[in-house]
């Protein structure tokens, strides 16, 4: 990739260069569309991550961004304006920040100037402040509990930038009184927890979804402003809790980075471990579920039996079948169970003749593969825009993987294939999960028998602060990437926690790819896209 320093300095002379643990720059905002075009034709096509923060003497934004060979940047745009916040939107670039830039909105009141829908993303329009921002005012009579009954407007609204410079306000329609618009969700099966598709029809044929979320927003990451980074760790379970020790384990890493901690190898070896066994749990889920959506409902009873074997499995070692909370800082909290090696070899032995059931059962079937293949196109370079990483953009020909791209623990020493296909639709999606069931056996073969002895967990001091810095971890979750960046400013609670997942991307394409497709079809390509809510609704 050509020097960072000069793709940016050539298009923003003012730019300031700061040291961090990636290419780091600070641009001012009246540059910064150029700078993110200058980067994005130089190679620096998927967009990470749009992390909101307020600084107290500004707000803005962290962008980050990946080229195809895993090189990496992160650019800091802010403002110094509390009273009306405005930066310029990316989102005509990459389409992963039509929604990105609304939660930064939602929570930060930062206004983005082009932005085609500067709407709340996750609270109600009627919610007075934003707040994670530091001046927020929490007292709840601000803002008493209430039903969710709110009616979302039909009308938006866009701050457009003029020739001369200004800005100027705009209602934007999202649909017109004249169309027939339906409610898929928030209270439906087939959308795999409360999230709801306002969609728009013209007989049955979709011409637009809106997407509503927040029905279960938790507020997560302003809980962590006030928790130490140990009592933070139990969140990560409740968010995609099918990725739960592979999403412990991101936030534990990220951490350990920023103290500089060595993890003993038999700790890191357990964890890829869990994290493997956990991926096979979640595809295994998702067959059974997706199959039942379709109406295959047989399957769903195949896919929990091997399912739960590996939940029995990971409750003796962590104690727990879902909130596991076994990964800490420096390792993770027991060692393994006595029969946990015998019972993986056990799982690993049954398995291919498992699999080989599904695809007899359900992968070979003409009525299946008819509801699926063609069903749902999603080109690479959209997969890319949208930010669809994980299984559903490595099934469009993207890969994505970042095990591979940018390997962490110890995934570089292991002899593991990264599942692409390019057949850019459902069919591909569903088989990219059952191929990844076959790489996750195959790692775990590799590491059952070469658990080394020794420490499960280094010493960590009893209070743990960060030094002041900021820092950005990724892992490969069951569904895809799964980052979580960490501000410290010294202290034993986190300045800002930013948890980035990769579902909302996942339900913010469905607009995009149902579009001329018949409603029946929004069961299968939903289903395809196998987002979790909670990790939606943070």
């Amino acid at each position: 990739m050509a020097d960072i320093k000069e793709i940016i300095a050539k298009v923003c002379p003012d730019a300031v260069f700061e040291e961090n643990e990636k290419p780091f720059a600070v641009v001012p905002d009246k540059d910064w569309h150029k700078v993110a075009e200058a980067l994005k034709q130089s190679g620096y096509d998927w967009l990470n991550a749009v992390v909101g923060e307020d600084w107290g003497d500004e707000l803005g934004c962290i962008y980050y961004l990946t080229a195809a060979d895993g090189s990496e940047v992160s650019v800091k745009v802010a403002t110094a304006d509390r009273e009306n916040p405005m930066i310029h939107s990316v989102s005509d670039l990459w389409d992963c920040a039509r929604l990105e830039e609304r939660e930064v909105f939602d929570f930060f009141g930062i206004k983005f100037i082009n932005h085609p829908d500067m709407r709340r993303l996750f609270l109600r329009n009627d919610w007075v402040g934003y707040p994670l921002r530091k001046d927020y005012d929490e007292n709840p009579e601000i803002n008493p509990v209430r039903l969710y009954h709110e009616q979302p407007d039909d009308v938006t609204v866009s701050y457009k930038e003029q020739a001369d410079g200004t800005v100027k306000k705009e209602d934007v329609q999202i649909f017109s009184p004249e169309e027939f618009v339906v409610n898929i969700g928030p209270q439906h099966p087939a959308t795999h927890g409360v999230l709801r598709f306002r969609t728009s029809l013209n007989g049955e044929e979709i011409k637009k979804i809106d997407l509503v979320c927040g029905y279960i927003h938790r507020g997560i990451e302003k809980l962590s402003e006030k928790l130490t980074y140990p009592q933070c760790i139990h969140f990560f379970d409740r968010q995609d809790y099918f990725s739960a020790l592979m999403n412990e384990h991101c936030f534990c890493m990220c951490v350990e980075k920023a103290l500089g901690i060595e993890v003993p190898r038999r700790a890191q070896v357990i964890r890829v471990m869990m994290d493997e066994l956990s991926r096979i749990a979640s595809h295994l889920l998702f067959f059974g579920t997706y199959c039942m959506d379709l109406g295959a409902t047989t399957a769903l009873f195949y896919g929990i039996r091997e399912r739960e074997t590996i939940l029995d499995i990971l409750e003796e070692t962590c104690g727990a079948r879902m909130s596991f909370n076994y990964d800490v800082i420096g390792g993770v909290r027991e060692d393994l169970h006595p029969d946990f090696v015998q019972r993986v070899k056990d799982f690993i032995a049954i398995m291919p003749s498992r699999l080989k059931e599904y695809h007899t059962l359900v992968t070979g079937n003409v009525i299946f593969q008819n509801r699926l293949k063609g069903v749902g196109m999603l080109s690479r370079e959209d997969a890319i825009s949208y930010g669809v990483a994980g299984p559903s953009g490595r099934a469009s020909g993207w890969a994505c993987d970042v095990r591979k791209l940018k390997p962490y623990s110890i995934y570089k020493e292991l002899d593991f294939e990264e599942v692409v296909m390019d057949g850019c639709d459902s069919f591909s999606r569903y088989l990219v999960r059952m191929k990844e069931i076959e790489q996750s056996l195959k790692i775990l073969e590799q590491l059952v028998d070469n658990i080394p002895e020794g420490e499960y967990c280094a010493k960590v001091p009893k209070i743990i602060k960060l030094p002041a810095g900021h820092w950005f971890q990724e892992v490969e979750a069951c569904r895809g990437v799964f980052g979580v960046y960490i501000d410290s400013k010294g202290d034993k609670t986190p300045y800002r926690l930013k948890i980035n997942g990769t579902c909302l991307r996942l339900a913010g394409v469905v607009d995009h790819i149902t579009r001329g497709t018949k409603i029946a079809d929004l069961i299968t390509i939903g289903g395809s896209m196998d987002y979790v809510v909670p990790d939606i609704d943070r």
